[in-house]
This record gives structure tokens, sequence and C-alpha cells, in this order.
């Protein structure tokens, strides 16, 4: 079977408003205020939990590594308490993920967001029954830009990691479909949409409604 595997944040869901929200109770306990700010800083949030630390605490003149390590678990429990209140799918997501099913391609989801919570967050949208896998950053020793992830996504989602595709929208994910020899279509709706031309994936994603088509195109 062809799959198509979906990265999350940024991809499927603007994710950002929550976890920026969790990055500024970490950064309101420490006696900094709100940092981080919606939605300038949009594209640092999509980057993960501890690049949120690392650059609020920079901004604020009170980096430290080990701050980074300490809040990081705080971070992630207030992120969990309030996974869902300012996220929300893209729009048309949804459709193309059913398109594609109807068109015979297994789909999946392969993320660097912890397992747990990528189960939350899918299970809370409502909509995790609709991805025959879902693999997160701690599903296996090692995460994205390694190829192992996508390949686990692929094969739980009973397809062969050869013939398969990455939707995503950061380097990361370009640089995983390289390492994996698949290709990768990147979105341009998200935070980061305006430098994905640079990346040279196979193909750009301006709307969901173009999505199997292209998918069509590049896994024949």
């Amino acid at each position: 079977m062809r799959t198509v595997i979906f990265d999350l944040d940024g991809t499927l869901a603007d994710t950002s408003g929550d976890l920026l929200a969790a990055a500024n109770a970490c950064f309101r306990q420490m006696g900094h205020g709100d940092v981080l700010t919606q939605p300038g800083d949009a594209g640092i949030a999509l980057r993960g939990g501890k690049r949120m630390l690392t650059e609020g605490l920079k901004r604020v003149g009170a980096y430290q590594e080990t701050m980074v390590e300490d809040y990081y678990p705080v971070l992630l429990e207030a992120y969990r308490e309030a996974i869902d209140l300012h996220t929300f799918l893209y729009p048309g997501a949804m459709d193309a993920v059913e398109a594609l099913k109807t068109a015979g391609y297994g789909v999946g989801i392969c993320t660097n967001k912890p397992e747990a919570l990528a189960e939350q967050l899918m299970r809370s949208l409502g909509v995790r029954d609709a991805f025959a896998s879902l693999v997160g950053a701690d599903t296996l020793p090692v995460r994205k830009p390694d190829p192992a992830p996508l390949f686990e996504a692929a094969r739980r989602a009973g397809g062969d990691p050869a013939r398969t595709i990455l939707i995503g929208d950061s380097d990361t994910d370009r640089n995983t479909s390289a390492a994996a020899g698949v290709p990768s279509v990147l979105v341009t709706f998200g935070p980061s949409g305006e430098d994905m031309a640079a990346l040279k994936p196979e193909a750009l994603l301006h709307r969901y409604e173009d999505l199997p088509g292209l998918v069509a195109d590049l896994l024949p």
C-alpha cells in the first residue's frame, strides 16, 4: 500500500497558541511575565518546547541550558493541561485525509511531539481514528530527521516505507524525506510558509484541496 504521512504541528493543525501559552506559563514562574507573543513567535512555537524556552530566555537575557532542562517538564505539564484551547485544524485538512483514504492510500502521522501528547491532542480534536498510525518523538529511540520514525509510521499504517510521502512544514520534514529517499510536500499556510520554497521540496501545498492531486502525481 502507498502511504501519506503527515507531520502534526504546523501541518495538520496550528498548535502555536497553546504551545506559546505553556511556555509563557514557565516564564511567569521564572518572574519574567509573558515573553513570547502570538502570532509573531508562532514559528518558534512549532520548533518545540525547548526551542521556545531557549529563545524566550535569551530574549530576557537569562539563558542557561540548565534552566531549559529544568523547565521543560513544567512546560509539558502546562501544555498537557491546556492542549486544545487555541489549537485548530487547518481548513480542508480532514477532507483531504478522507479523500486520500477513499483513493486507497494509508494515512498516518509522524511528529516530533511526544507520542502521549500527540495522542491526547488528536483525540481531543476528534480525529485520531482517521489515522492508521501515529509515531511521536519518543516512540522510537530516534526522531525526525532520522527517517526511521517515518518508515515506522508507514509500516504501522499498513504500507511499504519505500512508497510513502511526507507532508510537512519545516526543514526537519524536508530533511527527513530526503534521508528516507521519498518525496515531500511542504505546506505554505503555516507560520514559516514563506520559507518553504527555499527548501526545494517535490511540491508545495497552498491549500488542502489540492493535496490528493499532488499525491497522485508524486506516488503514481
